[in-house]
């Protein structure tokens, strides 16, 4: 069986088992998934194939979603989530609106308008009109989106910025939520899972040019203190990275896009030390990460600008937890040969603990093994629900995977 991994340009990526070599090298796959009706084909629940932009079809016994947008799981009549659930829905004290954001919030009083104390001339430029709202509603925000920029203060490898972490040949790596005023780029990327390719392209480029603009203007602007202008200055791209793209990353880094909706759902309980209940049993990778989710709004509040959203530690004492191979699959009446490594059935909350890339590798080692057993025994278990986890947990076991949440340790909430 050979596994095919659409490119992450297309912005859809699916690792599809695929029964025959016959089909193009994965390399050489560069189209995306079909926007309309044709995309995906079913037989009751079962996907039968897919369709993609540049007429081919696909046809496979099981399929991985294995993109941040889940583009393919909404074709495949497959239940997803998008935007943030009321705190109501999951009893979740976490979710929705957030009455008190504290990460990255503004430490001194900033006016909001063009002319301070005008509400009539207008907000400044990254300023949402929308109302702040009521706490614990829901919407359909999502986390900040960034490009998460390699930089360098090494000449001829052209930043590592004092308070940044460094990272390997004296690189920095900024990843969007480094101060109050950064590449997050809050209430630029709400449309980007649901956009077509082409809304998906503007959104790309409307965001390098705002981080760039950002970049030169912490550089160079005069209203940016000296000594702030003069650090800044010293760095640049890093001549080695994405040399066919001018060094600038080529794509987002999505946080925050559709998750599954499936009959087991992670939350914020799932991940929390005091109420929790038990861990799942059916473990197939362990979450070590708070329930993080970036800023989603910039918007006035008691008539100054305030950032809304983030979470991060606070006020959430949070566990490490088992991952559920039932998060992975679909409810059984929507699809039984589809599985999901990066949109699992979780909250926005609950996915804030999941999202962390590493994690993702363990999930589609996961899938990838669930898949290996249903072919081997298709007879006996074809569907993905049937997988037999005493036969999937041993097969990770083997693997290297640690499964048992007792052995990772607890963080220490003394140090924050």
């Amino acid at each position: 069986m050979i596994a095919y991994n659409l490119p992450r340009l297309t912005y859809t990526i699916q690792a599809i088992w695929v029964e025959e070599a016959s089909y193009m090298p994965a390399n050489r796959i560069k189209e995306s998934l079909c926007s309309d009706s044709s995309a995906v084909k079913k037989s009751g629940s079962t996907v039968t194939g897919l369709r993609l932009t540049n007429g081919q079809t696909i046809r496979s016994k099981y399929y991985i979603e294995a993109s941040y947008e889940g583009d393919f799981l909404v074709a495949a009549g497959i239940s997803t989530a998008l935007g943030r659930e009321s705190s109501s829905q999951y009893n979740e004290s976490l979710a929705g609106v957030r009455d008190d954001t504290r990460y990255t919030q503004f430490e001194i009083p900033i006016d909001p308008y063009i002319v301070p104390g005008d509400p009539s001339s207008g907000l400044l430029h990254g300023i949402s009109p929308e109302p702040f709202g009521k706490p614990g509603d829901g919407d359909q925000h999502l986390a900040a989106y960034s490009y998460r920029l390699p930089l360098t203060d090494v000449e001829g490898k052209k930043l590592a910025i004092y308070n940044l972490r460094g990272i390997p040949n004296r690189k920095t790596d900024l990843i969007g939520s480094e101060a109050v005023l950064c590449t997050d780029l809050l209430d630029m990327n709400d449309d980007w899972p649901t956009a077509d390719a082409n809304g998906r392209q503007k959104i790309l480029d409307e965001t390098a040019t705002s981080t760039k603009g950002l970049i030169w203007f912490f550089a160079n602007d005069e209203a940016v203190p000296a000594d702030i202008r003069q650090e800044w200055s010293r760095f640049g791209y890093c001549l080695d990275e994405f040399p066919d793209n001018n060094h600038f990353p080529r794509q987002l880094y999505v946080r925050d896009a559709r998750r599954m909706v499936s009959d087991y759902v992670v939350t914020q309980h799932t991940a929390s030390e005091h109420d929790g209940g038990e861990h799942d049993p059916c473990p197939v990778a362990i979450a070590y990460w708070p329930t993080d989710t970036h800023c989603a709004r910039r918007v006035v509040r008691d008539g100054l600008v305030h950032h809304e959203g983030f979470i991060f530690k606070d006020k959430h004492q949070w566990r490490p937890f088992g991952i559920s191979y039932r998060s992975l699959v679909p409810k059984r009446a929507e699809a039984t040969n589809v599985l999901t490594a990066t949109c699992p059935s979780s909250s926005h909350v609950g996915y804030g603990a999941v999202r962390i890339e590493h994690q993702f590798y363990e999930l589609g080692q996961a899938c990838a093994n669930a898949c290996d057993i249903v072919l081997k025994d298709a007879d006996a278990h074809g569907s993905v629900q049937d997988v037999p986890y005493s036969v999937l947990r041993e097969r990770l076991l083997e693997q290297g995977a640690v499964l048992d949440v007792s052995l990772v340790g607890k963080p220490d909430f003394g140090l924050l």
